[in-house]
């Protein structure tokens, strides 16, 4: 069974570099409803929507910095620490699923869970619409743009608003894949080449680099996972161990990286994962030339956030 599993593997690599070895750019603008996101970024950095008021959705995704935090597990409501590093917001909007273990099927639904979990905000559904319905300007912010006023449905909506606009376009790299080619320098060239070559594009690929399927943390090698991932919800065994692959964008400003945050550079990043998926090795200047490539993934932080003055907590 092993054996078969690794062949149907290196066929399945072999044919996603095939069909996936030209990446696409970010798109320049989205088109949103301005009201909406203008809502939805309030809600976003307000900490009303926690038990105790004192957490926001900024509190774990820091927009001035990467859209995630600088630690393993940030706290969450009462000290509490999460079970997963948080993956950051921005660009999530091109994730085929949210969260590691892809429990949200877009940022609508990802947006309430949050505010409801035990460990992150504390709070209740019912409680955080009482506590909006209770307040003024909220109250005429939903009725201006909502028939039905302060509603789940309409709260996840707002909030999945604004996270649709959370794109960082015009990284070196998209600016190589529009035709400007003296946006990389040859290191970051060759490095796009090892990318293709070495089968990191087999799981990295589509517009998110990364971010549209599952796959198994541990192909090659034994993680030690104390997470199981997929299982956790699916309770089948082929799960085990099973996340969603992470985009690479911006994937230089996110650490510490994989869902436990076990690597803290990107030079280790990139070793335990060709080690671990890829059953290969990498050094010297191939390893030099991976993580410029990587490098040249970061984005523009978008307008809409160069506002908020609010730092890393």
């Amino acid at each position: 069974m092993k054996k078969k599993y690794i062949i149907w593997m290196m066929c399945f690599i072999g044919n996603t570099i095939l069909l996936a070895t030209e990446l696409v750019p970010l798109p320049i603008t989205v088109e949103v409803d301005a009201k909406k996101v203008a809502l939805g970024k309030k809600l976003f950095l307000d900490p009303i929507l926690s038990k105790d008021k004192t957490l926001s959705c900024m509190s774990c995704h820091n927009l001035k910095h990467n859209g995630a935090d600088i630690v393993k597990r940030t706290k969450g409501i009462d000290g509490q620490k999460g079970y997963f590093n948080v993956p950051t917001v921005y660009n999530a909007t091109y994730n085929f699923r949210q969260f590691w273990d892809g429990r949200a099927k877009d940022l609508a639904d990802q947006a309430l869970q949050p505010i409801a979990n035990p460990v992150e905000m504390g709070n209740t559904i019912p409680k955080a619409l009482h506590d909006l319905k209770e307040n003024a300007v909220y109250v005429k912010a939903f009725n201006a743009i909502y028939e039905d006023g302060i509603t789940k449905d309409n709260l996840a909506d707002a909030i999945a608003a604004f996270e649709k606009v959370l794109i960082t376009p015009n990284a070196p790299f998209d600016k190589y894949l529009r035709g400007d080619k003296e946006a990389l320098g040859a290191s970051a060239i060759r490095g796009y080449a090892l990318f293709k070559e070495k089968g990191c594009i087999s799981c990295h690929n589509g517009i998110n680099i990364g971010g549209n399927m599952y796959n198994k943390f541990g192909v090659y090698a034994d993680t030690k996972s104390k997470e199981l991932g997929r299982y956790t919800l699916t309770h089948k065994e082929e799960d085990k161990y099973v996340f969603k692959v992470p985009s690479l964008r911006n994937i230089a400003l996110t650490a510490p990286y994989m869902h436990d945050g076990r690597a803290t550079t990107l030079k280790e990043s990139v070793n335990l994962m060709v080690k671990y998926q890829l059953g290969r090795r990498i050094y010297g200047e191939e390893l030099r030339d991976l993580v410029s490539f990587l490098q040249s993934l970061t984005g523009e932080l978008p307008e809409i956030v160069k506002d908020i003055n609010v730092s890393t907590r």
